[in-house]
């Protein structure tokens, strides 16, 4: 059995294998810059901008870049600057006002007993790349567990969107047969499936899943179409939860999620994220986020496409948050009990619906640092991206929900961000033993100690 990694040595900027995709992250002046309603910024002298963004490093390294990384697959993708994205004017951003600043939940469908043949479409049919076998191979491991709760990830998005009000929608929907013959002899046939809300019934496009990793999918767009009927009055902006496998287009795999930002809907699968499909998605449990960011993990994976590593400052000038979420990550153990499992499960869930979300705020996708609106392109990316918000992000999130809901100045926005991290490093502490919120607390406490040195 090979040594487990101790995580010596963390990269702190883009990996060597960035330069080879073509990735060029904008200078430390113009990331600086990025954060301010002007868009330019305050100090002239280079030296001392240098050195604050190493400083700043420590806290939000710059985004990995590793092969089939989504910035490896656009390089070029634009940035989106708090300037401009404080002046859309509506195009893709929404202001919170007193009226409508209520996020909703909507809780996974239930399925009806005349389409519950449904319920085996939930269940992860483990094998190798290939097509849907005629009659699935049940995991009973993978059917212990539950997918995450709504009121835990209601909670999490409390803090992470901390001064929004949260609630679960009221009404829980239903999948029902589109047509009246729907029945289980029938499914190998089914092109489409009831989506029932209030009165009415929405038509939901099905097919089988070209990978074979579930029966069936959902088409995303289809739901998003009911979130957009079922979108509440006082609501800033919706995300539905689903248990079932979904894509976009004809040509995707798979889709986890979607978001309309600008009609404020969004939605997200939890399946693929099950934790029974880590095998098969050459998940690798010692470096998830934040040991995703260990030197000698990234420079394996840099070598296999024959790029040589960076070299690493021995003594970086601040351990900062960074270090204390990986020394504290370094502690913990992969889950393997049904328990374990299912906070893993949740977690990835989390983290990703609270992505989507940041879309219904007018968040792009960030380019600036390791963020969590940074775009994916797989799974194995996924579980190597930060939970938190990078200065750009965090500006924005913070200026819509202080200042244009709440009115506050701009020291009321900073006493903002303090209440936030507070709030999310206390939902973490209550998750021990998770990788993600084990890092993401230790990384929450230590910015804190250095808002409180500031």
């Amino acid at each position: 059995m090979a040594e487990p990694c101790n995580h010596k040595s963390i990269y702190l900027e883009p990996s060597a294998f960035a330069e080879e995709a073509g990735f060029e992250r904008l200078d430390a002046s113009r990331r600086a810059a990025e954060t301010t309603n002007v868009g330019s910024n305050q100090s002239s002298n280079k030296k001392q901008i240098e050195k604050e963004a190493k400083v700043l490093s420590a806290s939000f390294p710059g985004p990995l870049v590793l092969p089939w990384d989504d910035l490896n697959l656009t390089p070029d993708y634009p940035p989106q600057s708090f300037r401009t994205w404080l002046n859309d004017n509506g195009n893709e951003r929404n202001k919170p006002t007193k009226a409508k600043r209520t996020l909703y939940l909507v809780n996974v469908p239930n399925i009806t007993k005349s389409v519950e043949f449904m319920a085996k479409w939930t269940t992860p049919n483990v094998q190798p790349e290939g097509p849907p076998r005629k009659k699935a191979k049940v995991d009973h491991k993978a059917v212990d567990l539950s997918p995450p709760d709504a009121q835990d990830i209601a909670e999490y998005l409390e803090a992470f969107y901390h001064g929004l009000p949260v609630k679960i929608f009221p009404e829980r929907l239903r999948f029902t047969p589109w047509e009246e013959r729907c029945s289980a002899k029938r499914k190998e046939k089914l092109k489409y499936i009831g989506l029932a809300h209030g009165g009415q019934c929405t038509r939901i496009r099905v097919r089988q899943a070209p990978d074979g990793v579930f029966q069936y999918q959902l088409n995303l767009n289809d739901i998003l179409t009911v979130a957009m009927r079922i979108l509440p009055s006082d609501a800033y902006a919706v995300v539905l939860l689903v248990n079932h496998d979904m894509y976009e287009h004809e040509d995707d795999v798979f889709c986890c999620g979607r978001a309309y930002g600008a009609s404020r809907i969004s939605v997200v699968q939890a399946p693929r994220y099950h934790p029974m499909l880590d095998h098969r998605e050459k998940i690798n449990h010692a470096h998830m986020w934040p040991a995703s960011h260990c030197k000698e993990f990234v420079n394996k994976l840099c070598a296999e496409e024959d790029v040589k590593p960076k070299k690493v400052e021995s003594k970086p000038p601040v351990r900062g948050p960074m270090h204390a979420a990986v020394a504290a990550v370094s502690k913990v153990t992969s889950p393997s009990t049904p328990d374990g499992l299912q906070a893993l499960w949740f977690s990835r869930v989390a983290r990703t619906v609270s992505h989507e979300l940041g879309h219904c705020f007018g968040l792009d996708h960030c380019v600036y640092y390791a963020c969590n609106m940074q775009g994916c392109s797989g799974m194995q990316e996924d579980v190597r991206q930060a939970p938190y918000l990078c200065p750009v992000c965090l500006a924005k999130v913070s200026y819509a929900i202080a200042c244009e809901l709440q009115g506050a100045d701009e020291d009321k926005r900073k006493e903002y961000v303090r209440k936030r991290y507070e709030a999310l490093a206390e939902f973490c502490g209550k998750w021990k033993g998770i990788g993600l919120f084990v890092g993401y607390e230790a990384w929450l406490k230590a910015r804190l100690e250095i808002l409180d040195a500031e």
